[in-house]
C-alpha cells in the first residue's frame, strides 16, 4: 500500500466528520447540553442538512477525490479548484478560487501547504463564501484540523462554536500500523536490492 494510500481514507473520513459536525452542530449542541443551558434557554438553533449542499474542494488529488466520493453519497453537488483542470475528474472545474467559494456552501481545503497555497483562503475568498458558508481545512497549513502556528491556537477561535481538531486526520491505529508496514517493506526492499514500495516520500 504505497505512500499516501496508507492514510488518505482516514483524512477523507475526518473531513466528512467535521462537515457533519459543523452543519448539524453536534459539538456545539453537546457543549450546550453539558452546560445545563437546555432547560433554561430552550432549544439550540437547528443545524443544516448535508444533502443538496454545494461543496467546493480545493485540491482534487487522491484525498480530495476520496472526500468527493463521500460527500457525493450524501447528495451534495461537487465542484473543485486546483492548479490545473483534471481530465479524468468529471466535477465542474473553477480556475478562480473566489468564484468557487461564491458557488459553494462548504469549502473543503485538501491541498498541501506550499509557497503557492499559503494564505489562499484570504479575505476575498471568505467574503465570497459568505457568513453562512463553512470551511473544512484538512490540508497542511468551519471545522479545523490544521492551524498556522500549531499547537498555539488563536484565542479568537476558542470563543467560536467551531469544531477544532488537533491536526490528527491521518492518525488512526490502522493507518499508523499500515505506515509501519510500509516503512518496514521499504527497508526490506532496499537492502534486498528490490524496487521500493514507495520510492517517493509523501508528506
Amino acid at each position: 500500500m504505497p505512500g499516501i494510500y496508507v492514510y488518505l481514507e482516514d483524512v477523507a473520513d475526518l473531513a466528512v466528520g467535521l462537515m457533519i459536525d459543523v452543519l448539524r452542530k453536534v459539538s456545539a449542541t453537546d457543549r450546550y447540553v453539558r452546560k445545563g443551558l437546555w432547560p433554561s434557554k430552550g432549544d439550540f438553533p437547528l443545524g443544516s442538512k448535508m444533502g443538496s449542499k454545494r461543496v467546493g474542494i480545493l485540491g482534487i488529488g487522491s484525498i480530495g477525490q476520496e472526500v468527493a466520493k463521500r460527500v457525493e453519497a450524501f447528495g451534495c453537488r461537487i465542484s473543485y479548484s486546483s492548479r490545473n483542470k483534471k481530465p479524468l475528474v468529471s466535477y465542474p472545474y473553477y480556475s478562480n478560487l473566489s468564484q468557487l467559494a461564491l458557488d459553494s456552501d462548504v469549502l473543503i481545503v485538501c491541498c498541501g501547504l506550499t509557497d503557492q497555497t499559503r494564505h489562499m483562503i484570504n479575505k476575498e475568498v471568505m467574503l465570497a463564501l459568505g457568513k453562512e458558508g463553512v470551511i473544512i481545512n484538512i490540508g497542511r497549513g468551519a471545522g479545523l484540523d490544521v492551524f498556522e502556528n500549531e499547537p498555539n491556537i488563536p484565542t479568537q477561535l476558542l470563543t467560536l462554536d467551531n469544531v477544532l481538531s488537533p491536526h490528527r486526520a491521518v492518525h488512526t491505529p490502522e493507518s499508523l500500523a499500515a505506515m509501519y508496514e510500509l516503512v518496514k517493506g521499504n527497508f526490506e526492499a532496499f537492502f534486498s536490492n528490490k524496487p521500493l514500495l514507495s520510492p517517493i516520500a509523501n508528506q
